[in-house]
């Protein structure tokens, strides 16, 4: 609850139908404000899962008849912030300072602050000491019900604050969305994490595993096709563990299949973790026609000391094992991970240990961090602590090392025949046209406006540093 501005604490029920009304009814009273915002801007820092947040708050907001604008001049402007990466706090920390000077020249500028960020400040009341310059906060939970908190921050004194712990978790279907490209999508299909890795906050702000009934995702997959979508990404913090704990028995294999029946021209899923990896899954990957051969597999590390540390459920060899089965079922997929190095206790064996795994699983690519401590996690106090100069000559040659592996794979694609789905024009040469490749490559190739949303069969003719090149 919210009164009189107070940020309280609070527990939230399932998501019920008078509930949808009740905010539906909160969006009709900010459309009737005589002193209404007419305009907004999101700003999403983090995952695709953040991305997709951040474009179910344009479709909230559009549904009270606003229209976009820049975070300059927009009336509302909403931070929707990431805390899995201290770059991406301090970035959103500076920005809503910064936004605060808009405050004092302009009185009826509202700024609101959600994501998890405000999860992770432990409740209310902390949020609204953390962004003082808010007029309106909200976590990870509660994105549905942006009407009521914005309708409140427009008609009572003081800050709404409303942060709701994993208790309060829910699933909200059919909040409205506005994608940012026509021919991609995005679909939920859980929410939140069970493994609790030790470097990792994720369970603390997104909450435990939700997984989404099949029928509701099938349904909206079959809406995003008949709207043209010719790409879903299924989002999930974990989405190999799709179903655990559902009674009609899911898994994320058979959601696969089920999409793929329906005829989604192409399905991408992200992001799956190692222990959770399926021979079912493979399978289902290898015989679908619309699933794309890529699939990322964080391993985060080469070193088994290390990877009990954290925390993974799985060793470098199992690891391994994963790849070569993936590789065996289809030799064409394209594999990329994610790799942290200076974690705690991480010696120079341990690091070693992940320039071989590196190496061998032949990544296409691969997201690489030095170790961020992350308050509240259980790394954040082992002892061990590796020194900033140290952590970055390995950072140094750990993507030394993966740009190598990247020219390999892209070399290797020479010669052959890709489906790529055309994005945009070329940024570098407005007579190409750039997509993705079934294994999530950038492929650039002649052509025009009229081949953006379509699917457009190029022959690889060079490669690149982050890109192919094709005809």
């Amino acid at each position: 609850m919210i009164q009189g501005g107070v940020p309280i604490r609070s527990s939230h029920a399932e998501i019920s139908a008078e509930e949808y009304e009740r905010q539906r009814a909160y969006a009709d009273a900010v459309r009737l404000l005589p002193k209404r915002p007419r305009s907004y801007c999101v700003v999403t820092y983090g995952c695709q899962m953040n991305a997709h947040d951040g474009e179910k708050l344009a479709g909230l907001l559009r549904s009270m008849e606003m229209t976009e604008d820049t975070k300059e001049h927009a009336d509302v402007v909403i931070f929707n912030t990431c805390c899995v990466r201290e770059n991406a706090e301090r970035r959103a920390l500076g920005n809503v300072k910064w936004m605060a000077q808009r405050k004092k020249e302009q009185p009826d500028f509202l700024l609101g602050v959600c994501g998890c960020m405000a999860q992770e400040a432990g409740g209310p009341a902390e949020a609204a000491r953390m962004f003082p310059e808010a007029d309106f906060i909200f976590g990870t939970h509660n994105l549905h019900r942006l009407p009521e908190y914005l309708l409140r921050a427009l008609t009572e004194c003081g800050q709404v604050s409303e942060i709701l712990d994993d208790e309060g978790a829910c699933i909200a279907e059919d909040v409205p969305s506005v994608r940012g490209v026509k021919h991609r999508a995005f679909i939920n299909i859980m929410f939140g994490c069970d493994n609790f890795c030790s470097y990792c906050i994720v369970p603390y702000v997104r909450g435990r595993e939700r997984s989404r009934a099949a029928d509701a995702i099938l349904r909206e997959a079959e809406e995003l096709v008949a709207d043209g979508v010719q790409e879903i990404m299924l989002l999930g913090q974990n989405v190999n563990s799709y179903g655990h704990g559902r009674e009609d028995g899911a898994s994320f294999a058979a959601l696969l299949r089920r999409l793929d029946a329906i005829g989604v021209p192409r399905i991408r899923f992200m992001t799956s973790h190692p222990k959770d990896l399926s021979d079912e899954l493979i399978e289902a990957m290898a015989d679908g026609r619309g699933i794309a051969r890529h699939i990322h597999l964080p391993v985060q590390s080469g070193s088994n000391a290390v990877l009990r540390a954290m925390n993974r459920g799985y060793s470098r060899e199992d690891y391994l094992t994963k790849v070569r089965k993936l590789r065996g079922a289809m030799p064409d997929v394209g594999l990329t991970s994610d790799l942290i190095v200076g974690f705690p206790g991480e010696s120079d064996a341990d690091f070693a240990d992940t320039l071989a795994l590196a190496e061998e699983a032949r990544f296409d690519a691969a997201y690489t961090f030095i170790y961020s401590p992350r308050k509240g996690t259980r790394a954040a106090e082992l002892p061990g602590r590796i020194d900033p100069e140290t952590g970055a000559a390995r950072i140094s040659r750990l993507i030394e090392a993966q740009e190598r592996g990247t020219q390999a794979a892209f070399k290797s694609l020479i010669g052959t025949r890709q489906t790529v789905l055309a994005d945009e024009i070329s940024r570098r040469d407005k007579a190409h046209v750039s997509g993705k490749c079934g294994r999530n490559i950038s492929v650039s190739f002649p052509g025009d406006a009229g081949v953006i949303g379509k699917f457009v069969d190029v022959t690889i003719t060079s490669a690149g540093h982050n890109t192919i090149k094709g005809e």
